[in-house]
């Protein structure tokens, strides 16, 4: 049987099912198309915003020119004499030649790198490596004019770098708040990979306060960073600088996903210091720290396993004279939470020097304050180490010093005169238990379980006094720094 409807009411209900679906459609949720475009970011007003203050940098060094042609050069015929203890084969031995016209130095490209303009009237920040051991630095903008710059200063501890320009009217970044970054934020690189000028790289904040090395705690992204962007600058998406691109992890030389940046806040400071006086002045108290392991914390009582373990007190420094001792947890500096050791020499170094702070240590099951007057930081000294004079006949040590890998000696006058000692044990030879608590040829041992040796003799009486079962704590000298051990004797 079929079912006939009419012209009319065939439509009439034709529009009333399409006015029921569009009902039913209005009822639905509806997201828009362009909801997810807008979730992905937009570089370009960015690029167009920082673009015009990043700069390229190129630098040059001199070379002084070897011999006339046909001839060895001083650097070759220098290397077999030291290390053959004879000239070059076939090379005759010759005296001085006044009268031989001296080449020209030969100006040479070292490298390049990337930059960015602090200021209109031409500071530049950049990497201090990137300037490193250049006679010559030559910025160019990204407008194509080139400029000779003058290095204002470089620390190499931070590697961050100021060099000066003859501009006006440039145009200068914007400094962010580093505080406000977050872990997963967008953020962008400006440089010259390769030699690439205004290359373009963004990504993510992969972490914060990353710590790879003592003054600085690095961002760590994934933005891609390879030679030559070295020195620019880390942009969030506020057209803020953030960063400066300094390191890359890398097995080929190339990037690999994990790229680090200086935090911005801390170069300025550099920065500011390196514009007044062309170099940085830093704190220092003079100790030698360690982490605090679990085990140790929970031995001696400290519960949580934090703060910065004294190793070491450096004679005549800050640290000596307010009465810090090798053994010493570190856990404030004045009132500020010491939670790894790495943050001890930031909050020190940041210090200005002759300032009078506030350390709080944990010693032998208490806390107490400690006093002490900041001293300016020097540049790093050679180490020294006991003379290797003729030795005097050298007693030998005990079995029980030997069982430890220990050869050891008597001080000489002369020994103890340089050092400053009234007496010590000289360490010949270290190895098993010795060489893997860290002791090595030349340290000097001033104390076996907490009791003072003068000679070999008082050396052997107090470590047979010493259990046997437990490590024995030796306090020994290298150089000028005074440390501990821990000899685990062979079972």
């Amino acid at each position: 049987m079929m079912l006939k409807i009419k012209g009319n009411s065939f439509r009439s209900s034709l529009m009333a099912c399409a006015l029921a679906l569009a009902s039913t459609t209005a009822l639905l949720p509806v997201t828009p198309v362009h909801a997810q475009a807008r979730a992905l970011p937009d570089f370009t007003d960015l690029v167009d915003q920082v673009g015009p203050s990043v700069v390229n940098i190129r630098t040059i060094e001199k070379v002084a020119q070897g011999g006339a042609s046909g001839e060895p050069d001083e650097e070759m015929q220098e290397f077999f004499r030291r290390f053959f203890g004879q000239p070059m084969p076939g090379v005759p031995r010759q005296g001085p030649r006044p009268n031989r016209p001296q080449a020209p130095d030969e100006e040479r490209p070292r490298g390049v790198g990337s930059g960015f303009i602090l200021s209109p009237d031409g500071y530049v920040m950049t990497n201090a490596h990137v300037v490193d051991g250049a006679s010559e630095v030559l910025v160019t903008l990204p407008d194509k004019r080139e400029f000779k710059a003058r290095i204002i200063g470089a620390d190499k501890r931070t590697d961050v770098a100021v060099v000066k320009i003859e501009a006006t009217g440039l145009p200068a970044v914007k400094v962010g708040d580093v505080s406000k970054l977050r872990v997963g934020e967008w953020v962008m690189a400006i440089g010259s990979p390769f030699g690439l000028e205004n290359t373009v790289t963004a990504g993510i904040v992969s972490a914060k306060q990353r710590d790879t090395g003592d003054y600085l705690p690095f961002i760590q992204t994934d933005v891609a960073i390879n030679p030559g962007n070295s020195g620019g600058p880390l942009i969030n998406m506020r057209g803020e600088v953030v960063g400066i691109n300094s390191q890359i992890y890398s097995r080929s030389g190339g990037f690999m996903g994990i790229s680090f940046s200086i935090p911005i806040d801390e170069a300025s400071r550099v920065a500011d210091q390196l514009r007044a006086s062309g170099r940085v002045s830093r704190g220092r108290i003079g100790v030698q720290i360690d982490q605090v392991t679990k085990d140790v914390a929970e031995s001696i009582g400290l519960g949580k396993a934090q703060g910065a373990l004294v190793r070491g007190v450096e004679a005549g420094s800050p640290g000596e004279k307010a009465g810090i001792e090798p053994g010493d947890i570190i856990t404030k500096f004045d009132g500020k939470a010491i939670e790894k050791p790495s943050d001890l020499p930031r909050l020190v170094g940041n210090t200005k020097p002759g300032t009078k702070s506030s350390i709080t240590v944990f010693r032998r099951g208490s806390a107490r304050d400690i006093n002490v007057t900041i001293a300016e930081i020097e540049p790093d000294k050679p180490t020294k180490v006991a003379d290797r004079e003729e030795p005097a006949a050298k007693p030998s040590a005990s079995a029980a010093a030997k069982s430890m890998g220990l050869a050891l000696s008597d001080l000489t006058d002369a020994q103890k005169k340089e050092l400053k000692l009234k007496g010590g044990v000289r360490i010949d030879a270290a190895s098993d238990a010795a060489a893997r608590a860290g002791l090595r040829e030349g340290d000097v041992v001033l104390a076996v379980s907490n009791t003072e040796v003068a000679n070999l003799k008082e050396f052997d009486a107090a470590l047979a006094k010493a259990d046997k079962s437990k490590p024995v704590s030796l306090l020994f000298r290298r150089g000028d720094w005074a440390q501990y051990a821990l000899l685990r004797p062979a079972r």
